[in-house]
């Protein structure tokens, strides 16, 4: 794969899900790896997207002639000193770029886009439903309408089992984890819904909702939403991205008709629901 075509890929991608979104105060996202070689002049684009750069990932993308690979998560996290085959990670590293597959990662520039992941679950978890409003929850202070998270207001209130339909419906999933809210409220209406990608925890801080639907929480953070009123709908943290890879894998077939653009199949949360 060509350098010019690793271009073309990261532009396809930035168009929709610009660097400038993403939260570089702890965030590694761009292209991570940059496997391009000057022998190799096709331009050719046979992309990959997943979640997660998972050994099995990678197989997967070396015995599919894969030349780039969109993780939403970021494959490189914390600098490298050294790199060894004894961590799967880098020994996935060696053998991508010894095959000549790049890598690039967007993340929170996809949380935070309009039109993004948390546009994606405020869509599905009010399939049917009329909305009074949706905010977005922590705004991008450069880019209108993006940031992390959102706030919907409902403009009637529903039950909880009638969200966590839609929420099961939308993700594809068969379960989800469930914290019904206790005391006085038990037994509420939802009315208020707050959503965060991932993992929600520092999203929600200070926000006051019915439901409040993420990924994953801590125990504590669970408890406390359950026990001051709230309900809690979790999916385990990919989950909450995963079904959102459709979306990516059409936008990039518009943008470049001429590549091949797949979803791995090798991709799934480490967590099952037993």
């Amino acid at each position: 794969m060509s350098k010019t075509a690793v271009t073309r890929a990261v532009n396809a991608i930035q168009k929709f899900y610009p660097i400038a979104l993403a939260d570089k105060s702890w965030d590694n996202t761009g292209l991570l790896v940059e496997a391009s070689a000057d022998h190799i002049k096709s331009d050719r684009l046979n992309i990959l997207l997943t979640i997660d750069l998972t050994q099995s990932v990678a197989e997967e993308a070396i015995k599919s002639n894969t030349d780039f690979i969109m993780a939403y998560h970021p494959f490189i996290f914390r600098g490298l000193k050294s790199i060894t085959t004894q961590d799967p990670q880098q020994k996935s590293l060696i053998k991508l770029i010894q095959n000549n597959i790049s890598v690039y990662c967007p993340h929170t520039a996809v949380d935070s886009a309009s039109g993004g992941v948390n546009d994606f679950l405020a869509d599905g978890i009010t399939s049917g439903l009329k909305e009074a409003s949706r905010e977005v929850i922590q705004k991008d202070s450069n880019i209108e309408g993006c940031g992390m998270g959102r706030l919907i207001t409902l403009a009637n209130p529903v039950q909880l089992s009638d969200l966590v339909k839609n929420v099961k419906k939308s993700l594809g999933v068969s379960n989800v984890l469930v914290a019904p809210a206790r005391g006085e409220n038990s037994g509420h209406t939802i009315s208020r819904i707050a959503i965060c990608a991932g993992s929600g925890g520092s999203v929600f801080k200070g926000v006051e909702a019915d439901l409040f639907y993420t990924g994953e929480l801590s125990h504590h953070e669970a408890l406390y939403f359950s026990e001051t009123g709230s309900s809690v709908i979790a999916c385990n943290h990919s989950n909450t991205e995963r079904a959102f890879l459709k979306v990516i894998k059409e936008q990039l077939k518009e943008e470049l008709p001429d590549a091949n653009v797949s979803i791995s199949e090798a991709d799934r949360d480490p967590y099952e629901f037993w």
